[in-house]
């Protein structure tokens, strides 16, 4: 109700006071929430919410917006170098590659940690690819696969598993989130193919 009559009349009264302030200014609200489908829920305020909803700005997922991967990746860099007293680092193009391919499921922030993780523990080398592989957990498994004619294809299917694996470090879980299947299907087919202990 309080913030309501700021919104509504730009005035309030601080707490345990009796003297009213009025205001001038405007705020800006963000969320991630979806506001309209909360209100037809009952669990968002009609009243408020018509009272935000002046202009609205939708800023899609950083999925959805592959051009700012690379501005944001160096924006992040020179910030976390001149906060950290470190020269500012080149970030590979190979590396945008990289991070342009991932779907960024913690969105900008995500991002902004892992420039950060880079610049706190490196020194000033480039970011490459293979950096960023093994922070994200992606595997590059076509990398040295080659598909020659004639090849059965039970063949580069094993090859292509084990080129997975090798890009987890061994590790099944992480390997089989790769290739998009279950732990167990990975294990029937590495038994299958007398890979057992690998």
């Amino acid at each position: 109700v309080k913030l309501l009559r700021i919104l509504e009349e730009k005035e309030f009264e601080r707490v345990g006071g009796n003297q009213t302030i009025r205001v001038d200014t405007r705020l800006i609200f963000a969320t991630n929430a979806d506001l309209e489908e909360k209100v037809k829920e009952g669990t968002f305020r009609e009243d408020f919410y018509f009272r935000l909803k002046v202009v609205t700005l939708h800023n899609p997922p950083l999925r959805e917006r592959k051009e700012d991967v690379r501005p944001l990746a160096e924006y992040f860099v020179r910030q976390f170098s001149l906060e950290n007293g470190k020269k500012p680092m080149e970030i590979e193009e190979s590396a945008i590659e990289v991070m342009k391919n991932y779907d960024w499921p913690g969105n900008v922030r995500e991002l902004r940690n892992l420039i950060e993780h880079m610049v706190l523990l490196r020194d000033d080398s480039p970011i490459t690819a293979t950096d960023l592989r093994d922070y994200l957990n992606v595997a590059s498994p076509s990398e040295g696969v080659s598909l020659p004619m004639g090849v059965p294809l039970a063949d580069v299917e094993k090859e292509y598993i084990l080129k997975t694996l090798e890009a987890h470090e061994g590790n099944r879980t992480r390997a089989a989130e790769s290739l998009g299947i279950g732990r167990r299907t990975l294990i029937r087919k590495l038994a299958d193919y007398g890979l057992g202990s690998t």
